[in-house]
């Protein structure tokens, strides 16, 4: 076993139940004030924070200091996201480097170059996850996200998506978006539930064929989105035993699988995903790892907040909804990425094996 794995169980079994539930989340921390970051960690110990719009500093020192400031375990310290895809979706504006508008018509060999400049502009500024390697893929020029998939063709997003990863590794860890395919379920995911009727033949030879790559090529986290695959599920990927099983199954995926931003599924419309927490429940029920919540700072705002999060999923759990082995196991994962992290050095060479135990 590795020592990511061996340093991982000895921590895991250092652990309270609380502690094991608040690693499972990915948060949001508003402002650009490293103390503001620091309390927050200290009191609620997340699995990671996301970097949003408003936590953007003038200066890449002012955004180092904010994951310096959330960095209170060394050993392990929480994963700092953030959204740079580059073009339409920068949350840096440095970033100028070529994004998905230009190279999905560009050889694969550009995507690659530009992701690693990406990378090194995201490592620079202290960020360990990037989610931005978007390997849906649509020819649909009126598709909500073809202006950000890297092909209009399984096959030439595949290719750049493979790209894109070999140029964020030894930078930063990867992310795929939006399992299992947002190319192929009309509508916008942040304001409804998108949805599509084809099977799981025509979707394991088509949309399911960037993520194979992208896997291959050592992604080492997969978002998985809130899209309505009918003829699989009624229910959204995110909230769909049979969509991680396929992830987990069919396209062999044993590192950390993240949900899109849970209060997507509040503000999709829909009555049955109003609850923020009984869709954590659901979602880990499922098979997530890691539940991302990008809160606005009230609770009023979000309809929950941490503690009420980590409260009503240890209730779950003493309810039976869910067991301390599921939180366990999606717990160990996110520590073993979190401390591959932590003692890697500035090139980070051996980030595609961090959970191939």
């Amino acid at each position: 076993m590795s020592t990511s794995y061996d340093a991982s169980v000895r921590r895991l079994a250092r652990m309270n139940r609380t502690q094991k539930i608040s690693s499972l989340l990915m948060l949001h921390v508003p402002g650009t004030t490293a103390s503001d970051f620091r309390a927050f960690v200290s009191a609620h110990e997340p699995g990671g924070l996301i970097l949003m719009p408003d936590n953007i500093a003038p200066t890449l020192s002012g955004i180092v200091a904010l994951g310096a400031g959330a960095t209170i375990d060394t050993e392990f310290p929480p994963l700092i996201a953030i959204d740079q895809e580059g073009g339409l979706v920068r949350r840096i504006a440095d970033d100028d480097f070529a994004s998905s508008v230009t190279l999905k018509h560009r050889p694969a060999a550009e995507t690659q170059e530009a992701f690693a400049e990406r990378a090194r502009l995201l490592a620079a500024a202290g960020v360990t996850l990037n989610f931005g390697v978007v390997a849906d893929v649509t020819a649909d020029p009126d598709s909500f996200i073809y202006g950000r998939a890297l092909g209009e063709t399984p096959a030439a997003a595949a290719e750049r998506v493979a790209a894109a990863v070999s140029g964020e590794t030894g930078r930063v860890l990867s992310t795929l978006k939006h399992f299992p395919g947002h190319g192929r379920a009309p509508g916008d995911s942040h304001t409804s539930i998108p949805e599509t009727s084809i099977d799981i033949e025509t979707w394991t030879t088509t949309d399911a064929i960037p993520f194979a790559a992208g896997i291959a090529a050592g992604a080492q986290v997969v978002m998985i989105g809130h899209l309505k695959y009918s003829r699989v599920d009624d229910s959204p990927a995110s909230l769909s035993n049979a969509w991680y099983r396929i992830l987990r199954e069919q396209l062999d995926f044993d590192g950390v699988i993240v949900t899109d931003d849970m209060l997507m599924l509040r503000d999709s419309g829909h009555p049955e995903y109003h609850d923020a927490s009984a869709n954590a429940v659901r979602a880990l029920a499922a098979g997530a790892t890691l539940l991302l919540y990008v809160l606005r700072g009230s609770a009023d705002v979000d309809g929950t907040d941490a503690e009420t999060l980590i409260r009503d999923i240890a209730a779950a759990v003493d309810a039976g909804q869910l067991t301390d082995e599921v939180i366990d196991r999606a717990a160990l994962r996110v520590l073993q990425l979190r401390y591959r992290r932590s003692v890697a050095d500035d090139l980070f060479p051996d980030a595609p094996q961090v959970l191939h135990q």
